[in-house]
């Protein structure tokens, strides 16, 4: 099995702040703040953009796995980095504008990303943390694993995590979570649809890599657009939607990887997708 390693960003002498590796198509990025929580701080969030915007560069890579080292899956922003800011002489209005704007761009390059990306939580997804998870493709979770947006618990209500969240489950539970700040368990995640799959714990790394490899296996091409048409298809009305998706998969149905699986089908053999070896 082809494995690669590299440390993107130091936060010590000896410490990535993320962790990639390659297991042949797919890349897997390590949250790296096991001491913090994995708490998004600035450094944190420019570093995750960084490493999301090459990897979505590089065609050799078909699916992300997104996981975490330590206890807790990630925390939120990090609150002593944002109190610390207080002390600016504008009260931190520019880094806080700074961090949510920036907070808001890794979640939007991931949703960008032509590569699917699962979410690994093997502990608590916080505030920021859940956003984290509902703004990936797909996210399996440890059975250990709590959710939870807690911002109204000390005076600061889970706005952006509130987008991401809004688009993943019912807008009353949505709601609940906003307004209690309750964690819930793995299990209610998967009821009401912000997770796939539930695992015991330390099964959900191998379970989403697994699925990441099954994933892997299809046509780079179809889950590249694929992928970018559901979430441009699912803000628009209905028609329109159906206008969208007719114009989307006419294009797919005349691409190579298309021709190649339709005969692969008929012929009852493995497809070779084109370019991918």
């Amino acid at each position: 099995m082809n494995v690669q390693s590299t440390a993107a960003h130091v936060h010590s002498a000896e410490e990535p702040i993320v962790i990639q590796q390659r297991i042949g198509a797919v890349a897997i990025v390590t949250l790296n703040r096991a001491q913090t929580r994995n708490s998004l701080s600035d450094a944190l969030l420019t570093k995750l953009t960084e490493t999301f915007s090459a990897i979505g560069k590089d065609t050799a890579i078909r699916v992300v796995v997104l996981a975490a080292n330590g206890p807790a899956f990630c925390a939120g922003h990090d609150l002593k980095e944002i109190t610390a800011r207080r002390a600016d002489p504008d009260w931190g209005l520019h880094f806080y504008t700074e961090l949510l704007n920036s907070c808001s761009a890794l979640m939007q390059t991931i949703i960008n990303l032509p590569q699917a990306v699962i979410a690994a939580v093997q502990g608590p997804a916080s505030a920021a943390g859940c956003q984290l998870v509902a703004s990936c493709d797909l996210a399996v979770a440890s059975s250990a694993a709590t959710f939870c947006t807690p911002g109204v618990d000390i005076g600061l209500f889970c706005s952006t995590p509130m987008v991401a969240l809004s688009r993943n489950v019912a807008p009353k539970h949505a709601m609940e979570m906003l307004l209690t700040g309750t964690p819930i368990s793995a299990d209610e995640a998967l009821r009401i649809g912000l997770i796939n799959r539930v695992v015991e714990p330390g099964r959900e790394h191998t379970v989403a890599i697994d699925l990441a490899n099954h994933i892997a296996s299809k046509s780079g091409h179809a889950l590249k657009v694929g992928k970018a048409a559901f979430y441009r298809q699912r803000e628009m009305n209905l028609s329109d939607a159906y206008r969208y998706a007719s114009e989307v998969m006419v294009q797919n149905m005349l691409a190579a990887d298309s021709n190649e699986g339709i005969c692969a089908f008929l012929e009852k053999r493995p497809p070779k997708w084109p370019g991918q070896g």
